[in-house]
């Protein structure tokens, strides 16, 4: 009777232990979540082409030899993927806490009691054999295993290891989004370089053009048609597009420079091909449907993940007020000589443990965990809303920025044309004396301008393609 009675004032112990464990839990707040438009005001055609590989994507052969480079040596690149080693291991980690936990374990030692004591006495009158006490110095030997293992009762540790799992997949997104950003960033940097080479061969045409009028007005000022002042002005203007071609020569060099730093590679010429960067057509873009973002961008699909770790981890915070039942043991020899720890029965030694604890008074430490937990999943809902806005609007951007370039560029090169024929017809009217040699300076200046303004749309729009096709979540794959 009394022994039920125990039972049951245990009983009602561990019950009031666990209510007292569980209340008072903050709640998960909600975050309503915001639909993705069904378009992005183009089509609705799902046709998509970050589905196509960027060996396809791109069409120049030496742009895609940089890019291998750059996938094999890239310092960033190694940096993530040992990040991905890291978060790899730590699943590896997390999923060992699931199993039990077992350690050889092996101990020698020396022990005196005293005579006048509840332990020295019980052994003073002990006998191990007819006639031989226990010595009052004890040596002790102990050899066996012991055993531990937490029941995941509450999948406080489950939840853990899925959270784990989800950050290591986290890391692969973000090195595909790595990827991504790189090649984007050698393509964008490439069509800067052979833009700039264009740039100098106009330049250059320009200081043979002003040269060429330089000393036909040098031959009027001989003949009294114009004055010093025509001769200095066209000297200025041959200086001042001199100084500008030593200006793109720099910021060619810092553009290779920044190619060889992302390709790891010390400071060489970039093999490339200008001669046909005017004449190169825009590839036409499929954006498909806002939705696809979902599945194709990395960013996008990182932040989810990161978002699912964090739901884990909440889980996990909210497992930590629960009790947690701990099954501990072990088995094996001990003895205070050598030559008896191997004789069983008498040297084996063996036990098993069950405990059930849970947390009382330090509850604010618990408190504050879950609290932050909770906290950082809300960060990472935000996040993840964040990134798709983001993806939306670039992609939006960009097509906007297509459009508008490719009229932008077809004005651009009317424009030149029609500048190209007024420097011919004003040097013709300056050499009969129908204009003046100021009217001739403008019309040389303003070709220049509109000539390099036209080989700047045409890098804008190579870019502003390629801008899209990584915003679309192309270029990883």
């Amino acid at each position: 009777m009394k022994y039920i009675k125990k039972n049951k004032i245990v009983a009602l112990a561990l019950v009031c232990l666990f209510f007292t464990s569980c209340k008072m839990l903050a709640p998960v707040s909600a975050i309503e979540k915001q639909p993705v438009p069904e378009s992005f005001a183009v089509s609705k055609d799902t046709l998509n082409s970050a589905k196509i590989k960027w060996k396809d994507f791109f069409k120049d052969k030496n742009l895609d030899n940089l890019i291998d480079i750059a996938l094999k040596n890239n310092i960033e690149l190694a940096v993530t993927l040992q990040e991905i080693e890291i978060a790899r291991n730590d699943v590896r980690v997390k999923k060992g806490l699931l199993l039990p936990s077992v350690n050889a374990v092996a101990a020698a030692g020396v022990d005196k009691v005293g005579r006048y004591t509840s332990t020295g006495a019980g052994d003073a009158s002990t006998e191990i054999t007819p006639g031989n006490e226990v010595p009052e110095v004890l040596q002790d030997f102990m050899l066996g295993l012991k055993a531990t293992w937490e029941l995941d009762i509450w999948k406080k540790l489950r939840n853990s290891k899925k959270a784990a799992y989800s950050r290591y997949l986290g890391t692969v997104e973000g090195k595909n989004f790595v990827v991504t950003n790189l090649v984007a960033e050698i393509a964008n940097s490439y069509y800067e370089l052979v833009a700039l080479d264009n740039q100098l061969d106009i330049v250059k045409e320009t200081i043979a053009l002003q040269k060429n009028a330089l000393e036909i007005v040098k031959v009027q000022k001989e003949a009294a048609r114009v004055t010093e002042l025509a001769v200095k002005k066209f000297e200025a203007e041959v200086l001042n597009s001199q100084s500008r071609e030593y200006e793109i020569l720099q910021q060619i060099k810092e553009n290779e420079n920044k190619i060889n730093f992302l390709l790891a590679r010390f400071p060489q010429p970039i093999v490339r091909d200008k001669t046909s960067f005017m004449a190169e057509i825009p590839q036409q873009i499929q954006a498909g449907i806002p939705s696809q973002l979902l599945i194709n961008r990395p960013d996008i699909k990182q932040a989810e993940l990161e978002l699912f770790a964090a739901k884990c981890d909440v889980k996990a915070a909210q497992a930590e007020f629960y009790p947690s039942f701990t099954i501990s043991g072990g088995v094996g020899f001990n003895a205070f000589k050598t030559s008896y720890l191997f004789t069983t029965p008498e040297s084996l030694i063996y036990n098993l443990v069950g405990d059930l604890t849970a947390p009382l008074i330090n509850r604010n430490a618990i408190k504050a965990e879950f609290n932050k937990a909770n906290a950082m999943q809300l960060q990472a809902m935000y996040e993840y809303q964040k990134s798709i806005l983001n993806g939306y609007v670039e992609v939006s951007n960009e097509l906007s920025n297509i459009s508008n370039l490719e009229q932008f560029y077809t004005l651009k090169n009317k424009e030149v044309q029609a500048l190209t024929t007024a420097i011919a017809i004003s040097n013709d009217l300056f050499k009969s004396s129908r204009v003046d040699y100021f009217e001739v300076l403008m019309t040389q200046r303003d070709a220049l301008e509109s000539k390099l303004e036209l080989i700047e749309t045409k890098k804008n729009q190579l870019i502003a393609v390629t801008n899209i096709y990584k915003a679309l979540g192309g270029g990883w794959n």
